[in-house]
């Protein structure tokens, strides 16, 4: 019998992986004041001892201006050895241990991250909503040696892979974007300025990475909406990348502050998302998700590897290894992407849903995974952990959670 090319063994920069499947950044919630927690262990752990390739713990801030949320890492060197920890812990599963890091710039608040929120051009985010503070050239200075920094810390800390988040509308993304970044200097105006901090924080990683770590970065194929980034300004961000000699690119599209579910795909269930907001810090927020949520958060069509057609254009236009991700959830599919050129493929949901996913498909216990894409997930996670619906472990779930939970089962199945 031949052996499915998802469980060939690849190569991402100096890294094997003993197959092609990548548990995906996907923002756990799972952090304790900003540190290593044991659900995070837990989870972890699990998708590692479930077969996966590599595990990818998300969106660690390299400091504290660029945290977004109280259960998110931000990495300092109080943290290293619990993240230590769980490093050993993955490889002792047989898996590869990466970490996203990267900086939320004007997507926090004075609470979340210290001070007023960073951003290139200083403007107001209604999505928060927050007013922001220009970067100066000493932010910038700054900002790209705590990547520097971050990676240096991440090898003590044992990861194999650091993912740089470049994308969804996060700081490197508000640069690249003219919808965020409206300088007037070098890092500002044409795409070339536009693109000026990317390769800076990115040349800054490399040099740090040395030849033991593997750099991947997420980064854009399109915003999604017109005065953002395009596919064919994205093309150029890929061959830069490619340029600057990152092992790998994880291709994406949606921006959080404007076109969320282009990321996720499906509607967010906005009752879920109201419902387990803290009335007291979110008020205005829940108010105006029932008056106007789905004209904010407006519903993304779903389908299974709902980037293939985009990502092509890409596989097409760069020889670096890309990783596919974005609608993972059957095995024809992921050997659809592998057969088209793809060095692997990550997902999240359907390992939200089952952490011994990959196991089971490997077995042969199914070809598909259980996830039926209500995003209740989704809008558990800006206020909980990242958990399923089906895997509640005896929480109840309200009955108008539930309505909308079913609702939306129904409708993307």
């Amino acid at each position: 019998m031949i052996e499915s090319p998802i469980f060939t063994p690849c190569q991402i920069g100096p890294i094997t992986l003993r197959n092609r499947t990548i548990r995906s950044a996907a923002f756990e919630n799972m952090a304790v004041d900003n540190a290593p927690s044991e659900a995070l262990f837990n989870y972890h752990t699990a998708v590692a001892r479930g077969g996966i390739g590599m595990t990818t713990v998300a969106y660690a801030s390299v400091s504290r201006s660029g945290l977004s949320f109280n259960g998110q890492l931000w990495l300092r060197e109080e943290i290293v050895p619990e993240l230590k920890k769980l490093t050993d812990a993955i490889h002792a599963e047989g898996a590869k241990a990466s970490i996203q890091i990267g900086h939320c710039g004007n997507m926090t608040h004075r609470a979340t991250c210290g001070e007023k929120p960073l951003s290139p051009s200083g403007r107001f985010n209604l999505y928060s909503p927050t007013f922001t503070r220009k970067m100066t050239k000493a932010d910038i200075a700054q900002i790209t040696d705590d990547f520097g920094k971050a990676v240096d810390l991440c090898r003590r800390a044992g990861f194999d892979c650091i993912e740089v988040h470049a994308g969804h509308g996060y700081l490197i993304s508000q640069f690249l974007s003219p919808y965020t970044n409206h300088r007037k200097d070098e890092y500002g105006g044409s795409l070339q300025n536009r693109m000026r901090f990317m390769r800076e924080v990115i040349t800054r990683v490399m040099q740090e990475a040395k030849d033991d770590m593997a750099i991947v970065v997420k980064t854009n194929m399109y915003d999604g909406f017109r005065s953002g980034m395009q596919v064919e300004e994205c093309l150029e961000v890929a061959k830069e990348l490619e340029r600057l000699g990152v092992h790998a690119l994880v291709l994406t599209a949606g921006f959080v502050s404007k076109a969320p579910m282009h990321v996720m795909r499906g509607a967010m269930p906005l009752k879920t998302l109201a419902y387990y907001m803290d009335v007291r810090k979110f008020w205005w927020l829940k108010i105006g998700l029932h008056i106007g949520g789905r004209m904010v958060i407006p519903t993304v069509p779903y389908k299974d590897a709902y980037f293939y057609d985009t990502a092509m254009k890409f596989r097409e236009a760069v020889k670096l290894p890309l990783i596919y991700v974005g609608g993972m959830v059957d095995k024809d599919n992921m050997e659809k992407v592998l057969g088209s050129g793809f060095v692997a493929f990550q997902m999240a949901r359907a390992l939200v849903h089952d952490t011994d996913f990959v196991n089971k498909l490997h077995n042969g216990e199914l070809t598909r995974s259980g996830c039926k894409h209500s995003n209740y997930c989704i809008g558990r996670m800006y206020t909980l952990d990242m958990r399923c619906n089906h895997c509640m472990n005896g929480e109840a779930i309200p009955a108008k959670l539930q309505r909308e939970i079913d609702e939306a089962e129904q409708r993307w199945q």
